[in-house]
């Protein structure tokens, strides 16, 4: 059954784990392997990883590498955070969300080059197997997954160093390597591992790669503005930015206040609870404008059915299901509500804290001349005494009913 496998596209990133796969593949399939290696934002040099696949033997035609940076912020960024999801009432959702995009491309490159299967690094434990898997069935019903950490027996590091020298994989030296595991892109960047399987346990000051921490980040307020046109974000301080930039813009803001740090324990798509540290410094200002334009611009019942919604839509994405149906439904009638959240927020970064100190727009609903608590001419407050007395009539009528 192994050697029915002819051409596998392996998620790549040129690492200790993914070198090894690329070899474990060839040599238990004895199959054509081609390395795709994506560029979602994660701050890290590419090119090594082309040199690395092309030296332990890939063809030239088989290494793909894609800048997906502008993709994942149109496509998936933005579509998530028009409906303010977050997952267990703290997670935004970096690792998940990037997921579905990588299979996507997986999948693409496999119909172009003509491959029966698709490989990837994750693992037996986590949620990301889920996701990788659920997006390429969506995809290609037909397409073939190779999981070799369910597979093989090179269940630790020192296994997988071992492998690597009998295969004359080089493995670079790069000096004391972070005790945790770690995946970043343009929304996030998470933590694992080591010293944080132990809940109670304070990680080291030192773990945080991207923010100053809350108590050394500037002691003056910096105020920005974010323009937003239908549900998405345009425009920092006025400057029209495409989506990458203007991720990448509002990250840089986020860390040098201190924002987007937090420490959750999370329940897994397979089941077990797993703790894990995240830095999140532009979605945690942008989440912040986006609900203040909402709140000038949707109507009021809409607003709370996004929201009673947002857990459902929220969990979708954590468990992998981004090309379901329901999540595309729910994404429609999100979208739709989005139509007039066009205006511009203002936001104080301030130590960790993001405030909001104003929000304006065309489309508002805000209303000065019933809203006033001073005198008016479009209000009757006499109206309010039937509203509140037929809102209480089934409370007047148990009650007598008791009696």
């Amino acid at each position: 059954m192994k050697h029915k496998i002819k051409k596998v596209v392996l998620a790549y990133s040129g690492g200790l784990d993914t070198s090894v796969i690329l070899k474990w593949l060839a040599e238990t399939y004895q199959c054509e392997v081609v390395t795709f290696t994506a560029d979602i934002g994660q701050g890290e040099e590419l090119e090594p990883a082309r040199k690395k696949a092309l030296l332990l033997g890939i063809a030239p035609e088989n290494v793909f590498i894609k800048d997906l940076r502008e993709e994942f912020v149109k496509d998936f960024v933005f579509p998530m955070f028009r409906a303010n999801a977050i997952y267990e009432g703290e997670y935004l959702l970096g690792t998940s969300i990037a997921r579905p995009l990588i299979a996507k491309h997986l999948v693409k490159i496999a119909n172009k080059v003509g491959a029966d299967a698709i490989a990837h690094g994750a693992t037996g434990k986590g949620n990301d197997q889920v996701r990788f898997e659920l997006g390429a069935y969506a995809l290609n019903p037909n397409i073939k997954v190779i999981a070799p950490w369910r597979i093989w027996d090179l269940n630790s590091r020192e296994k997988l160093l071992k492998y690597a020298k009998n295969a004359g994989i080089p493995i670079e030296k790069q000096g004391k390597q972070s005790p945790y595991s770690m995946d970043a892109n343009l929304l996030h960047i998470s933590y694992e591992g080591q010293i944080l399987e132990d809940p109670n346990a304070e990680p080291d000051e030192s773990m945080w790669r991207w923010s100053v921490s809350p108590e050394k980040a500037p002691d003056k307020p910096e105020e920005i503005t974010i323009g937003f046109e239908k549900g998405d974000g345009v425009s920092i301080n006025g400057k029209e930015l495409s989506p990458a930039a203007f991720w990448d813009k509002l990250n840089k803001l986020g860390c040098k206040h201190g924002i987007g740090r937090l420490d959750l324990v999370e329940n897994r798509s397979v089941g077990m609870k797993s703790r894990g540290c995240y830095e999140t410094p532009g979605g945690t200002i942008y989440l912040k404008a986006h609900r203040a334009i909402e709140s000038l611009c949707l109507d009021r019942e809409a607003a709370h059915l996004k929201d009673e919604l947002m857990p459902r839509y929220a969990a979708l994405i954590y468990n992998g299901y981004w090309y379901s149906p329901e999540r595309k439904a729910l994404q429609k009638l999100i979208n739709y509500t989005q139509k007039y959240v066009s205006g511009n927020v203002r936001l104080k970064l301030y130590k960790g804290n993001v405030i909001v100190t104003g929000r304006e727009s065309k489309h508002s609903l805000f209303n000065a001349a019933y809203s006033t608590f001073e005198e008016d001419e479009v209000y009757n407050q006499k109206d309010a005494e039937g509203f509140i007395k037929l809102n209480a009539l089934r409370f007047i009528i148990a009650n007598k009913g008791k009696k």
